[in-house]
Parts: structure tokens; sequence; C-alpha cells
């Protein structure tokens, strides 16, 4: 017999046929995944950079209607989603004040909550990855252990042995094993990478959020900051997003 992976393949039993069938769907959906999530970390980097640069002086000045405006515009920016959800609900909780709670503190509550439903947003996916390169072994391994069983059995049925006999058997229930780890090894790697590019890309939103909430907290007089103004906004919005290499100030 030609031990090459079309004539194992032909050899395979039923059972084994299917575990190489899921390993395969493995292999294509985090193959799905990950071209998926790199394409949305692209265009998020290029949005943000491109939503930045205008919001820098539309916060600077005090434009915040326009800002919701380009906030809206800028729909694959993860950015815009976050502050203009910010400042959307602060000019609403601004405008029409209801119960004990002021407009900034309501604000801060309402981009924690929006801060998680991005978090998810980047994160969509991911746990696809993890749990291909964690079930994916296993997998492989359930093939083999049936495959040796199903050879095993099949000597015992015929009579013959010999080391000859079991190793075909043997030798073919090992491809799924192989298999498996070849479908977990690069969906661990992807995870990895992915996991990086999300966390990098949630720690410049994180910092842009508490800015912003430091930035309106100067403007209502709660926090006392002899340094810190109401044209500070495009600085801050600059330093929490410089660790994705956006540039946001004007031209």
């Amino acid at each position: 017999m030609n031990f090459n992976l079309i004539e194992i393949y032909h050899h395979m039993g039923f059972f084994a046929r299917c575990i190489a069938y899921t390993l395969v769907a493995f292999a294509l959906a985090s193959m799905v995944v990950f071209f998926e999530r790199l394409i949305y970390f692209f265009r998020s980097k290029a949005a943000d950079r491109k939503f930045a640069a205008r919001a820098g002086k539309l916060l600077e000045s005090q434009q915040h209607e326009q800002f919701v405006i380009e906030a809206s515009k800028a729909r694959a920016s993860s950015l815009a989603k976050l502050l203009g959800g910010g400042v959307k609900t602060y000019l609403a909780k601004k405008a029409a004040p209801q119960g004990k709670l002021g407009a900034v503190e309501l604000t801060r509550r309402d981009l924690e909550r929006i801060y998680e439903r991005v978090t998810a947003d980047v994160r969509r996916g991911m746990s696809v990855l993890a749990s291909v390169g964690s079930v994916a072994p296993f997998v492989g391994l359930l093939g083999t252990v049936v495959g040796i069983i199903e050879a095993f059995a099949g000597i015992a049925k015929t009579g013959s042995g010999g080391l000859g006999a079991v190793s075909a058997g043997i030798a073919e229930a090992l491809v799924v094993t192989a298999l498996g780890l070849l479908v977990a090894i690069p969906a661990v790697l992807m995870f990895n990478f992915l996991t990086t590019r999300a966390d990098a890309l949630l720690l410049s939103l994180d910092l842009a959020r508490k800015e912003f909430m430091d930035h309106l907290e100067d403007v209502h007089g709660m926090v006392a900051s002899p340094v810190r103004g109401e044209g500070a906004v495009a600085l801050d919005v600059e330093r929490a997003t410089r660790k994705e290499g956006v540039d946001v100030r004007p031209a």
C-alpha cells in the first residue's frame, strides 16, 4: 500500500472520514474568521484616523451637534461609535435633565455601556478560533482511537496478524490526529495575533473614553485643574489614539 494522502483517504472508514470532514470545516471556519477580523481591524484603524482628524477640532470648538453628525457618518470607526454615543447622550441629558444624576455622570455610565458593546463587536468571532485551537486535537485523537479499534477489530475478524497488518491500520488512523494538529496550530496562532490587535484597539478606546470624561468634568467644574481647559480635548483624543498611529492634530 502506498501511504499517500489520497490512498489513505480511500482506506479510511466512515467514522474517520466524518472526523476528517469536521476538521476541514474547522479549518475553513478559522480562515473565514481570521480574514474577516483582519479586514475589520484594517477598516476600523483607517476610519479612526479619518474621524479623529475631525473630532479633535470639533470638540475643541465645542461643536457637539456637528460632532454627532460626523460620528454617525463614520460607521466603520470604533472611536466614532464610542465618543459619538457619549456626546449624543451628553447633549440629550444636558438639554433635558432628569433625576438626581447630572449630565456628566449619566454620560459616564452610558459610555461604559457603549464601551462594552464595542468590546463585544471587536472580539466577535474570536471564540471560534479559541474553540478550534483547543478542540481540534481532541477531535483528531478521537478519530485515531476509533481507527485503531477498527484496525484491531479487522485483524481479529480475519485472523491475520503481524506487524504489517497492524501498522497499516494504525498509520491510517494517525493521519486524523495529524490533521487535527494541522488545524489547531494555525488557529491558536491566528487567535493570539488577533487578540493582540484587539487589545491594542480596546486600550486606545478606553483611554479616549476616560480622557473625554475628564474633559467634561473640567468643563463643568467638577474637577479643579489649572492646566486643562476646554481646548484640551484635541490633545486628549490625540493621546488616546496615538497607540493606533492616529494623528488628530488639526491640519
